[in-house]
């Protein structure tokens, strides 16, 4: 594809929608024949967006059977039916309530795609029933809840996968081995930023009543009771306090995490954060349009980096993390990666590396490792285990905290708290309408 377009279609991959473009048609035609005690019965919670994105990639593997839909919007399962039923794929149950999911002891493992704000709480739940999950990014919406999704898993000892599906990618892998090999020099800033042109402002719109078959109040769950307004559902929940974190947690997670991985970077020892409402001051959404924020390390900072509306990002790329070293930086994106030398009296101080190019499909790749690891048992070959999507989550939300008290943050690795109290008022989210906090 042609680098606009592959971009294009990687903006819809994340939303969840242009699925049909993204996998073949023929998804489910290739399933070889497997006995019925060597199947893996799956339920997916939440399937408007990349919840089915991912359920699609996982049923490619022979072995999974998929069980049940649980969503509380009936027009998203009454949808999702009919596509299966075009690949004469039949599903005996469907809920609204992920509850009767967990009871039935013949399913095996879940696929969480709901928004943000139920993450830690399914994902805990699902633990608990001894349930396998594979649970949408970011992992979860306070860093109070990372701390109990990562104490969920190693409690009850399930299989635990994140849907950073790129660290399942080949060119991705291979790009940090690059940066690993200290070729690049002493690296003293990695950049990672998201430009997200075909994202616009989002008009303000009156409360009203929520569409027939949704069970608003369920969809609600923990976050604060409000009047039911269509910019905060399904996809653009995304923008609001509510409910997630905006782009620094939807795009964040992505390419802060290759910055961190490339660094072998723990949590930083300071942030700061600048940014706002520049181009879209008086729209619907919540998070800043603008933001830009500075990680400390030792030895090295990460900046993170994003905005609306725009597609001209660094290196000309709308999307993408740099890791800029004293002989040269690489420049890692979903299409591929590429070396560029520093020069030094007219020459060059390394051997440049011609783009390099994607060469699979990290969904796919990403759900078969998880399949493969619900089978053998063996936590440590996760691609994306909840600690490592804890840990991009956590710093993502520290970016946040950052912005939201509009100061510089120290944090203290031996307190697990920032050395600011204003700050330490963000490290969790009140829980509403009956619901509380798992405890772990």
């Amino acid at each position: 594809m042609k680098r606009r377009n592959f971009l294009q279609s990687s903006a819809k991959y994340m939303a969840g929608a242009g699925l049909a473009a993204m996998l073949p048609a023929d998804l489910f035609a290739m399933k070889k024949s497997i006995a019925a005690s060597d199947k893996i019965n799956v339920a997916a919670i939440g399937i408007n967006g990349m919840g089915w994105a991912d359920i699609t990639a996982l049923m490619k593997n022979p072995e999974i059977n998929l069980v049940a839909l649980c969503d509380v919007d009936k027009n998203v399962i009454d949808t999702r039916l009919a596509e299966l039923a075009k690949q004469n794929i039949t599903v005996a149950n469907t809920y609204g309530d992920y509850r009767k999911i967990l009871d039935d002891k013949n399913i095996d493992a879940v696929v969480i795609g709901t928004p943000d704000h139920w993450h830690c709480k399914i994902m805990a739940d699902a633990c608990e029933a001894g349930k396998d999950v594979y649970v949408e990014k970011p992992a979860g919406n306070s860093i109070a809840e990372c701390d109990i999704m990562v104490a969920a898993q190693q409690k009850y000892k399930r299989a635990v996968q994140v849907g950073q599906w790129q660290r399942s990618q080949k060119h991705f892998a291979d790009a940090v081995d690059f940066v690993r090999s200290g070729k690049l020099g002493q690296i003293r800033l990695a950049k990672a930023w998201a430009y997200q042109g075909w994202m616009h402002s989002i008009p303000k719109k009156p409360d009203g009543t929520p569409p027939a078959g949704v069970d608003y109040k369920t969809w609600l769950g923990p976050a604060p009771t409000r009047p039911f307004n269509p910019n905060r559902f399904h996809f653009n929940f995304r923008w609001f306090h509510d409910y997630a974190g905006g782009l620094m947690t939807d795009w964040g997670v992505h390419l802060i995490d290759y910055a961190l991985l490339g660094m072998n970077a723990p949590l930083p020892k300071s942030i700061m954060a600048s940014g706002g409402k520049f181009a879209y001051p008086d729209d619907a959404e919540e998070w800043p349009d603008t933001l830009q924020t500075v990680y400390e390390f030792d030895g090295f900072n990460i900046l993170w980096e994003h905005a609306t509306g725009i597609n001209g990002g660094p290196y000309g790329r709308d999307h993408g993390i740099a890791f800029i070293g004293n002989n040269g930086t690489l420049v890692l994106d979903r299409g591929g990666w590429e070396v560029n030398p520093e020069k030094d009296g007219g020459k060059d101080k390394m051997e440049a590396v011609p783009r390099q190019v994607r060469s699979d499909e990290g969904l796919l790749l990403h759900t078969k490792n998880f399949a493969e690891v619900i089978k053998s048992r063996n936590f440590d070959d996760l691609k994306a285990p909840i600690q490592a999507g804890a840990h991009v989550a956590t710093v993502c939300q520290m970016g946040n905290i950052a912005y939201e008290v509009g100061k510089k943050l120290y944090w203290n690795g031996a307190t697990s708290k920032f050395t600011d109290a204003e700050a330490n008022k963000y490290l969790s989210k009140e829980y509403h309408n009956g619901y509380t906090l798992p405890k772990m």
